[in-house]
């Protein structure tokens, strides 16, 4: 039981300390510039400038609560961009054109019903892709609780990425309870959409953050639904010395916390 603890965490606080790492005062987000007029894609807008992608979740997660094994797939429809905390101002979104990122997931966690008690566990894989359209979508799900967009007939793939670490949890918070997520995931820009991508033109990697609420979670047979759940993710470069060093003490810290929690 203990192994199968420490592997979990292992997989999991590395996500968790990145992301606090890049959130902390002491490190600014990097920035990034997208065109969408550069695009390959019939869709318009001005650049923007930005260092934080705010997105809606719209997602089904299949749960096995005897084994903790889990799938997800969904989209994460592109809200806002924010830029040193505030939201940059960009007409064009959603309105001459959208982005959206459809993706799939599986994993496993710590078995329970998640309404009662709380669950921690890792991603075991993660594959998604960006996408650019015209317009505005629409999201929401079928007859069988699958995710569904319409509105995006024109969708053209910008980039894909697949999990590097992530984790997920789950807390007791009510009808039903309150989910949540972190993942690393590689960013490759497809090569045909180089204009998209003004700068950097190479990233590293992406890091993707979400906390839902128990209102945007609905409980159905063998699993739940999150309807215009919380997230967000950031881009990045490839990092230099410097931001090594400060995630590898963000992870330090959220070890020690995470241990005296488990009380392993």
């Amino acid at each position: 039981m203990k192994a199968n603890l420490s592997r979990v965490l292992r997989r999991g606080v590395l996500a968790a300390a990145m992301s606090a790492a890049f959130a902390s005062s002491a490190f600014a987000l990097p920035q990034f510039t997208f065109d969408p007029s550069a695009s390959t894609g019939s869709f318009t807008g001005a650049q923007v400038t930005a260092d934080n992608v705010i997105v809606s979740n719209y997602s089904t997660v299949r749960l096995n609560e005897a084994t903790g094994s889990f799938s997800e797939s969904g989209f994460l429809s592109v809200q806002n961009f924010q830029l040193g905390g505030s939201i940059v101002n960009t007409p064009d979104l959603n309105n001459t054109y959208g982005l959206y990122i459809e993706f799939s997931g599986t994993g496993s966690q710590t078995p329970g019903d998640p309404s009662t008690v709380g669950t921690f566990g890792s991603f075991d894989s993660l594959e998604y892709t960006l996408y650019g359209f015209t317009g505005a979508a629409t999201f929401g799900f079928d007859g069988s609780n699958n995710p569904t967009i319409s509105g995006a007939d024109d969708a053209v793939a910008l980039a894909t990425g697949s999990l590097i670490e992530g984790n997920v949890f789950t807390t007791p918070t009510g009808e039903p309870f309150t989910p949540g997520a972190t993942a690393i995931v590689t960013f490759t820009p497809l090569p045909s959409e180089s204009g998209f991508f003004v700068d950097p033109k190479i990233f590293a990697n992406a890091f993707a953050s979400f906390v839902n609420t128990s209102s945007q979670v609905t409980a159905i047979d063998g699993g739940f639904t999150i309807t215009q759940g919380g997230g967000a993710f950031n881009l990045t470069p490839i990092p230099e010395p410097q931001t090594y060093a400060l995630m590898l003490a963000g992870l330090a810290a959220m070890g020690f916390v995470v241990r005296r929690r488990s009380g392993t």
